[in-house]
């Protein structure tokens, strides 16, 4: 078990270095940089920039030197400082724009992954063991149903209900007067009145595909040698679907946890945008469109370390519960 450990955690440090390189390399792939974007928003707008300022701009972000010199100065503020860079866009480090929404990004996160895991779990498990009941048909039309309407679609349709019925704005994760408000237990709660509708519309088309791989993962379980031999042993029903087929069935489960948080960021951010959410998703667009490459580089870095220390996890709790991972 050391062994293994030892050879997912030197993998996972191989891994961020390899991606750190990638992700330089990325965001500078489009032509032009910052500056360039920057000065040409100017002229549009008819004002002019002295030549000693733009001098000075490109040597303060090094936009005059080499990718690797740049890249390397990069690397080295993040080891020893934890310095992500200036925001260019912004003007300030990107670490006061990022931490705040890190926060919010990983409660998002973690809420609809709760809220997946409540839900898909035991409905698969009865759709597995009610096979073609009547139960059985909704389920399946329901996860049919949520992995064919688009995220953003349902937050429109859920924000139009709100303002329409309700005269309610369910967009956001804070009331107007707690936006810009000090944090405090009401600030607390209120973020949690709010918190249910990203969970809910971030979860429901995961929630739906997960809930037919624990229906198919069970009924290739359900009827093993090992369970017919647990079953003829006298355990109950209840006991025995949790305590075998459900613990082999739940490994899709674990296996995924690492690319939860990069799936929910990447993969609703139309919905974000569409909601109003403060997390990394608008911010890393709007870093994108502007060639903030600092901002940008920083999104991609963290998202991809978690990306990466959730794999690992996913490894070790795989190897917990499943002994055949750990094997060579």
């Amino acid at each position: 078990m050391f062994q293994f450990l030892m050879r997912r955690s030197l993998a996972a440090l191989a891994t961020i270095w390899v991606i750190s390189i990638v992700s330089f390399v990325i965001i500078q792939l489009p032509p032009g940089d910052f500056l360039t974007t920057y000065m040409a928003n100017l002229r549009e707008m008819g004002e002019r920039v002295p030549e000693e300022q733009i001098a000075a701009m490109r040597e303060r972000y090094g936009l005059g030197e080499p990718m690797f010199v740049q890249y390397y100065k990069w690397m080295r503020g993040i080891i020893q400082d934890g310095d992500f860079g200036r925001s260019m866009e912004w003007g300030v480090p990107v670490s006061m724009l990022l931490w705040d929404r890190i926060g919010l990004t990983v409660m998002v996160g973690l809420s609809s992954i709760l809220f997946v895991w409540v839900v898909a779990i035991p409905v698969g498990v009865y759709s597995a063991t009610h096979q073609y009941s009547i139960l059985d048909y909704l389920f399946t039309f329901i996860g049919f149903l949520g992995l064919a309407i688009p995220n953003f679609l349902l937050a429109l349709v859920l924000m139009w209900i709100g303002w329409s019925v309700f005269g309610q704005n369910v967009g956001g994760l804070y009331s107007p007067e707690y936006s810009n408000a000090p944090w405090s237990i009401g600030k607390f709660i209120d973020l949690l009145s709010h918190l249910w509708i990203p969970m809910l519309i971030v979860g429901t088309s995961w929630t739906a595909g997960l809930i037919r791989t624990m229906r198919a993962n069970m009924l290739d379980e359900i009827n093993q040698p090992y369970v017919e031999t647990a079953r003829a042993k006298g355990l109950t029903e209840w006991r025995l679907v949790w305590k075998y087929p459900v613990r082999v069935a739940l490994n899709p489960f674990i296996s995924t946890v690492g690319y939860a948080l990069p799936q929910i960021v990447g993969g609703v951010l139309i919905t974000a945008v569409v909601l109003n959410l403060p997390t990394i998703g608008p911010l890393l667009l709007r870093a994108l469109l502007s060639q903030d490459m600092f901002m940008a580089g920083a999104i991609v870095m963290i998202l991809s370390i978690l990306t990466v220390i959730g794999t690992l996890i996913s490894d070790i709790l795989l190897a917990v519960f499943d002994p055949r991972i750990r094997l060579e």
